[in-house]
């Protein structure tokens, strides 16, 4: 009898044992767990195709620490995985009759047989046999000379001699014309030429180009474009939808040490379809949004989940904050590794709701209202479902884990990701201002940083411009050469909103179809 108390004793003891010792294994699980999804972000920081990475040197750092925490919470027993690999179908290549069929012809060489040659008169003509090359004319600099004939008048040569006077240029007294101004530009913004590559080049085109006059040339344009730049922006700012964003550029700033870059930033607003703008800023704080914006903006303001926007919304009853769909799909995609089951179900979701979008898209649905009806009616389900699955979720996993931080996103920003059931004309995401600012991506990897504070809102007014003609599908050499040449003989008083990309286009006469 006196050993069944010792027994219950044992037992309970054992019980408690084993509990903590389940509770210990799940704590690690779930810290192995939480590892596993770090180090699958960090490899794909390290080794992917982002324009923005982290510095590679503090990431391996992180990977092995992050890796050899893993391997002594697991070994795990090594296994062979075979597998068959089929091979991908071969794109067709076009042929080039079809990529260069819009090449204009610039010469023709006709080459007839020797023996036609001896005895023309002996031979008829039936057909012929056609092949093209493709060559190249080299950029060449040349002179346009204008001269100015000087007069006086016969009966009376003590009169002041006529002369007509200069035309306006846009680089008063010097000599470089618009369509070199708008090279210059192009090859810096659109090309992402630095000015001393720039310089190197010139000498083939038959003279040097000094790199100091090429960044006077830079200024004096962003000068002449700031007044329509000035109007994009308004007009943008009236429409009543703006989709907002922000990139980070290097700068060199002379009052501080000689040699360090600072950031700075582009924030950029636009809206689908529309013009885009640019706006340089030596910060990212929540106080740029409304410089951004302005004080007055009234309608729709749709970003990621940046809270700068959300503050500019929050304290302004008539602005309506909404999310981005493609901010939060991007959550779920990177936890397909550590939760692969949760991660597509919410894809799947989330990607219903796009084949929607595209159904309507293809159908010509662009009406706001239609389109707003249509998304309560089908969107409605999709949604519900997403909502108590991202709910059920958060509760099982830990808080580090990719796919709460998905969730936690997703339920955070809620109501503007669903207030797009209420605005028909806005689009699910904002990937077109991302494609907007990529162009600035690319520049800054090859000309690195910013000269000047000052020169970061001149970088703004050109990007703002050459990305709405590429958005236009306008040749931006043709339009900035005709803007260029207008500008300096127009006054305040014309109207500069005539030569923004998207009315200038539209003023462009139409070139005639040819009868086949």
């Amino acid at each position: 009898m006196s050993q069944q108390p010792d027994l219950a004793a044992e037992n309970a003891a054992l019980r408690g044992r084993v509990e903590a010792l389940a509770a210990e294994l799940g704590a690690l699980e779930a810290e192995l767990a939480v590892l596993r999804g770090q180090i699958a972000w960090l490899k794909k920081q390290l080794f992917g195709s982002k324009s923005e990475r982290l510095d590679s040197a503090q990431m391996l750092l992180k990977l092995e620490q992050l890796e050899s925490l893993a391997a002594r919470l697991e070994q795990a027993k090594s296994q062979t995985v075979t597998y068959e690999r089929t091979s991908a179908p071969k794109e067709k290549r076009p042929l080039a009759a079809e990529t260069f069929a819009k090449l204009p012809v610039k010469e023709t060489i006709v080459i007839e047989p020797d023996e036609v040659k001896a005895q023309p008169q002996a031979y008829e003509r039936i057909s012929e046999e056609k092949t093209f090359e493709i060559d190249v004319i080299p950029p060449v600099l040349f002179k346009r000379e204008i001269i100015r004939p000087k007069y006086r008048r016969k009966e009376d040569p003590t009169q002041p001699p006529l002369l007509a006077p200069a035309p306006p240029r846009a680089v008063n007294g010097g000599h470089a014309s618009a369509g070199l101004l708008a090279w210059v530009a192009l090859s810096k913004y659109t090309d992402h030429l630095p000015l001393y590559r720039l310089e190197q080049m010139s000498e083939r085109w038959g003279a040097r180009l000094p790199r100091q006059s090429m960044a006077d040339w830079i200024g004096i344009t962003a000068q002449w474009l700031e007044p329509v730049y000035k109007h994009m922006r308004q007009e943008l700012l009236g429409g009543g939808y703006v989709q907002a964003d922000e990139t980070p550029v290097k700068f060199i700033d002379p009052d501080k040490p000689k040699g360090a870059a600072h950031q700075g930033y582009l924030w950029v607003i636009h809206r689908p379809g529309s013009d885009v703008v640019f706006d340089w800023r030596l910060s990212r704080r929540h106080g740029e949004a409304i410089t951004l914006l302005g004080e007055n903006y009234e309608g729709i303001l749709h970003t990621d989940g940046y809270e700068a926007y959300a503050s500019y919304a929050k304290t302004r009853p008539k602005v309506t904050w909404l999310c981005c769909w493609a901010h939060t799909r991007r959550g779920f995609h990177e936890a397909l590794e550590s939760a692969p089951r949760e991660a597509r179900v919410a894809l799947r979701l989330i990607g219903r709701l796009y084949a929607w979008e595209r159904h309507w898209d293809e159908r010509g649905i662009k009406d706001a209202g239609k389109r707003s009806e249509l998304r309560k009616t089908h969107f409605e389900r999709h949604l519900k479902w997403l909502h108590t699955l991202a709910q059920h979720w958060r509760t099982k996993v830990p808080p580090k884990m990719p796919l709460a931080e998905a969730c936690d996103y997703l339920l955070d920003h809620w109501k503007p990701l669903c207030a797009h059931l209420e605005h028909g004309q806005t689009r699910l995401d904002t990937n077109s201002i991302e494609n907007a600012i990529r162009p600035s991506a690319i520049g800054k990897k090859n000309w690195l940083f910013v000269g000047h504070p000052e020169a970061g809102q001149r970088s703004a007014i050109i990007y703002s411009i050459v990305v709405s003609c590429k958005r236009h599908g306008i040749d931006a050499h043709s339009y900035l050469r005709d803007v260029l040449t207008r500008l300096p003989a127009m006054s305040n008083q014309e109207d500069m909103g005539a030569l923004t990309p998207a009315r200038w286009k539209a003023a462009q006469p139409k070139q005639a179809v040819p009868v086949l």
